[in-house]
């Protein structure tokens, strides 16, 4: 094909955004309600885990670090979401959606990693107590992260730079609220299903979401079938409680994640994909410092010590 008589298009109208002034502000105010919340409710986990010697331990040393993830994983997406409700052009450059789907992508594949470890330190934890503690040691957990970052940073390399070399052309009409694969894939002037990367970057998402999926259920596979071996049923309930916040966020995660990244072929309406969008770029980190600090005791009563410590009261 010949490309040299094509103008590259410069920017992007994110045109999933609603028309009217009146419905903008109406998605404006509750997002940006989320937004704040995220921010604020992770950094009081990251807070209260650095200030209270009792969490420092793998399980809350890996929730910390989700909880930093997860506030440049929404940053990446959210502040562009709300800047365009309340402007009249809702644009973003070529440059711009290139590094939000670097960033937006880049963090997210690093919270399914750190998920993924997250699972194995529950594993080591219940099912071989006695070695856990010479084994998930605090060098340890910080390799783990950083392989998780590193990992998360370097796999979406590839596609990103595949992408900035892609000639966009004809409409700029990004049918999405924020840049990602499929909906910039679709503007682009070449027969993109007949590129073999089209296929290659579908497989990688696959791999890299069934991969986590398989060894997060193999984890919980061990670690059910050691809580059915203990014989009071308080023990089997304590031993579970610790891995119910974890379970929860894996599934409210993945679970949309899956819907958006392992459909292939499939297609949805604007509606689904913006539905499904929500779900896990805005939807899943607001409920995530909730699940981690609501259920959990240990978290609750450090955040009470925090509030309410003498130092943060007025003196007399």
């Amino acid at each position: 094909m010949e490309f040299s008589n094509w103008t590259t298009a410069q920017e992007f109208i994110l045109s999933a955004f609603p028309c009217s002034w009146g419905h903008s502000v109406i998605c404006f105010i509750p997002l940006l309600f989320i937004y704040a919340f995220i921010i604020v409710g992770n950094l009081v986990i990251i807070t209260v885990v650095q200030r209270n010697v009792h969490l420092h331990t793998p399980m809350y040393f890996f929730i910390s670090a989700l909880s930093f993830l997860e506030i440049w994983y929404t940053t990446a997406t959210i502040p562009k979401m709300l800047s365009s409700l309340l402007s009249e052009r809702r644009s973003i450059t070529l440059n711009g959606c290139v590094l939000q789907m670097y960033f937006f992508h880049s963090t997210g594949i690093s919270e399914v990693c750190l998920l993924t470890a997250m699972a194995f330190d529950r594993y080591l934890a219940i099912c071989s107590p006695l070695h856990y503690p010479t084994i998930m040691t605090p060098r340890l957990c910080a390799q783990l992260t950083l392989g998780c970052c590193v990992c998360g940073f370097l796999t979406p390399l590839p596609e990103i730079a595949w992408i900035a070399t892609l000639p966009f052309c004809g409409s700029n009409h990004l049918e999405h609220i924020f840049c990602d694969f499929l909906p910039v894939l679709r503007l682009a002037c070449t027969d993109t299903h007949t590129i073999v990367m089209i296929q290659v970057v579908d497989i990688v998402h696959a791999v890299e979401i069934i991969t986590a999926v398989m060894l997060i259920f193999m984890s919980y596979v061990g670690i059910v079938a050691v809580i059915l071996r203990i014989r009071s049923a308080e023990g089997r309930r304590k031993a579970f409680s610790t891995c119910v916040s974890h379970l929860t966020v894996f599934l409210l995660f993945f679970g949309s994640v899956a819907l958006m990244y392992l459909r292939f072929s499939a297609t949805y309406s604007l509606f689904w994909d913006t539905a499904i969008a929500l779900a896990f770029a805005v939807l899943s980190p607001f409920f995530n410092p909730i699940i981690y600090s609501l259920r959990n005791k240990e978290i609750k009563e450090a955040i009470k010590k925090l509030l309410f410590s003498p130092s943060l009261l007025p003196s007399s």
